[in-house]
């Protein structure tokens, strides 16, 4: 691996970016360093152990705070208080560990703080395997600790991407003043790809709300207990309206060959790339697939499956689980065309062969599109 120098990585102005190899892991950890990450906080787990070796070895170099907690549960509560004087906080972990971290993240959405937290995907359930999952669908999307709270879940498929869209993360989280995952799997942690090294660290914003001493200004209390039923009730009405404005504005997705798409794969991170194979062949044969790519796993692109749904013959949803983003897909289809599902667990990734013999019974049990339908896609 060519690994990125301080020269390389923080003189960009300088010169232009190079294209280097680069691991999963290592490349969303530098994308947080040169994103202005100000503390990180974790525990050895595989499979993005490099990913703390990484910000082990490059935090203190730029005078920045790396600190390997004794448990997953001092890591997490660790940038809790970090966060809330006002660091830009990363933490990172997988399956198992992310569970332990659940207690926390609950205290850090009602209490408002953002965090950006890392999610390399193993096999589970329990401790499972080191194998590559997305078998955490549910946790990460649905709430992942006790309370009425959603977390926006961002989930790259290639290592480029995910540079991408760790700043993005700290914005989303900033902005709205909440804890926000990076949904990777394992085969994405651990792959090498090319990349472009194009950092990008956003804006920081004025913070009013942070605990960093109350020397010429009153005191401020960042808190997630309210003991008055009516007090509580408020502050969850407040974060009801967060999230509906997250849901409005952050919805972020990709499409291939939709346009004259007959039937639809949906697919996410590793998944998705899967079924880019599947979907070539597919097409070569004749076949018209498409692919439909959540970027945004919550706030989920709802809608726009909503009206891919009145075009085309059907949806086939490939996982590497038993299958846990198929129910946001057909909650989104409400019966309107059938709705397939493809998927392997405990590490096993399905193949591009297998997609197709999916794809093909797709075709088999659906009509042909009507030319009327067929319009509003074309």
């Amino acid at each position: 691996m060519t690994a990125p120098t301080m020269a390389a990585t923080e003189s960009s102005a300088e010169a232009p970016p190079r294209r280097v190899l680069m691991k999963g892991n290592v490349a969303i950890a530098e994308a947080a360093i040169q994103a202005g990450c100000d503390a990180y906080f974790g525990y050895p787990i595989t499979p993005q152990a490099e990913l703390l070796e990484w910000m082990a070895r490059r935090m203190p170099e730029l005078g920045r705070v790396f600190i390997q907690a004794e448990s997953e549960l001092g890591a997490i509560n660790m940038a809790l208080g970090a966060a809330a004087t006002g660091a830009r906080v990363l933490v990172s972990s997988s399956s198992p560990g992310i569970s332990l971290m659940a207690e926390a993240m609950s205290y850090m959405a009602a209490s408002e703080i953002p965090v950006v937290l890392v999610n390399v995907m193993r096999g589970g359930p329990g401790l499972g395997s080191i194998q590559p999952s997305q078998s955490d669908y549910f946790q990460a999307v649905k709430g992942h600790g006790h309370g009425d709270y959603r977390t926006p879940v961002l989930a790259p498929s290639s290592i480029a991407e995910a540079i991408e869209l760790v700043p993005t993360a700290f914005e989303i989280a900033e902005h709205y003043r909440t804890p926000v995952f990076i949904l990777a799997d394992g085969i994405l942690g651990q792959a090498m790809e090319p990349v472009v090294q194009r950092y990008r660290m956003p804006a920081r914003r004025p913070a009013g709300w942070v605990v960093d001493g109350a020397a010429g200004r009153p005191p401020r209390v960042v808190k997630s207990l309210h003991l008055k039923a009516d007090e509580l009730d408020a502050h969850n009405r407040d974060l009801q309206e967060k999230y509906r404005t997250i849901a409005e504005r952050e919805v972020r997705w990709g499409g291939e060959n939709l346009e004259d798409a007959e039937v639809v794969v949906v697919a996410y991170g590793t998944a998705a790339r899967v079924a880019r194979t599947a979907i070539a062949r597919l097409r070569e044969a004749g076949l018209a697939a498409g692919l439909f790519r959540p970027i945004t796993l919550w706030p989920f692109p709802t809608a726009e499956i909503a009206a891919l749904s009145r075009l085309v013959r059907g949806f086939l949803v490939v996982e590497l689980s038993a299958g846990q983003m198929v129910e946001d897909v057909r909650l989104a289809v409400e019966g309107r065309s059938p709705v397939l599902f493809e998927g392997r667990m405990g590490g096993v990734v399905p193949t591009p062969g297998e997609v197709v013999d999916a794809i093909r019974r797709l075709y088999a049990i659906t009509p042909p599109i009507t030319p009327a339908a067929a319009g509003g896609l074309r």
